[in-house]
């Protein structure tokens, strides 16, 4: 009887020991799914103050991850292609036309148009500063240098600004996670002074924002649209037939004689001092005469 009194009672005790292990590992897990504590307003700003400096570094949540990983995912060749090319052509007029017309087809535009005429150098030129869509670089300037009667200077520059590109990219995903978590503190915040300073950061992250956007936007079009400076001339200004004609004659005729009493007066202002000496001589000698008469 002994016996089974003592079994029945280590029984007991080790079944009692058995379900504490059980206990522990339900609270545990009671703890683990707990929802966190609401943060007091005073608190809140104090989360803001640090996202801005571990927000971009470590990025929570899948949602910020696949944010970032859209900004860089774009890992294609970033290239800046500019040109410059000067010529000699036969006809000016003509190649000006080709170039608008090729620039009209494929979507370019111009940025400058410029005209000179040499008459001493008995020359006439154009300039052109344009810009054409990327693709079409190459072919634009391949046919125009088969225009020329003669290339006397022929650049072209390619840059590569990919990481760039990223680096801005990636800066500006960032800074927009960082405004989506001022806006939820925000939401979240009741006291004025809190609402005040994360409308300033809200504000200075906007501003930072558009600031980057318009990076971007300019190195896209960097990339999107390349740009070719065009210098074309040529040696022989055309001149109008002069005719044989009697209206012709009279006309040349008259212009000769403006030219000949235009360098008549200017010849006779050019020996002023000389004409000056002949007055004063002449008048000297004149009241001479009549003073020896005179005696």
């Amino acid at each position: 009887m002994k016996t089974y009194l003592i079994s029945v009672s280590l029984l007991l005790v080790l079944s009692g020991c058995g379900h504490k292990p059980t206990v522990e590992k339900e609270t545990v897990a009671a703890v683990s799914f707990a929802p966190p504590p609401v943060k007091a307003d005073n608190e809140l700003y104090d989360q803001a103050a640090t996202a801005e400096g571990n927000a971009i570094a470590k990025p929570s949540g899948d949602a910020d991850v696949k944010v970032v990983d859209d900004a860089i995912r774009d890992t294609s060749k970033k290239i800046i292609k500019n040109g410059s090319i000067e010529f000699e052509t036969a006809n000016v007029n003509a190649i000006r036309k080709r170039i608008l017309h090729s620039l009209k087809k494929y979507g370019g535009y111009v940025d400058e148009d410029n005209q000179s005429t040499n008459s001493d150098a008995n020359r006439k030129e154009y300039n052109l500063k344009i810009s054409i869509p990327a693709k079409y670089f190459d072919f634009l300037i391949d046919s125009v240098s088969a225009s020329a009667d003669k290339i006397n200077s022929k650049n072209i520059s390619i840059t590569d600004v990919t990481t760039r590109y990223i680096d801005i990219k990636t800066r500006l995903a960032n800074k927009k996670i960082l405004e989506n978590r001022y806006l939820e503190l925000l939401k979240r915040g009741t006291k004025i002074s809190d609402l005040l300073e994360i409308e300033n950061k809200l504000t200075e992250i906007r501003s930072d924002i558009e600031s980057t956007q318009g990076q971007l936007n300019y190195l896209n079009k960097q990339v999107a649209y390349s740009s070719l400076d065009i210098t074309f001339y040529t040696q022989h200004v055309e001149k109008t037939d002069k005719g044989t004609g009697p209206g012709y004659k009279f006309k040349t005729a008259m212009v000769s004689g403006w030219d000949f009493l235009q360098n008549l007066f200017f010849g006779i202002i050019a020996i002023w001092p000389v004409i000056l000496i002949i007055v004063l001589i002449y008048w000297i000698i004149k009241n001479w005469r009549k003073r020896r008469r005179a005696k």
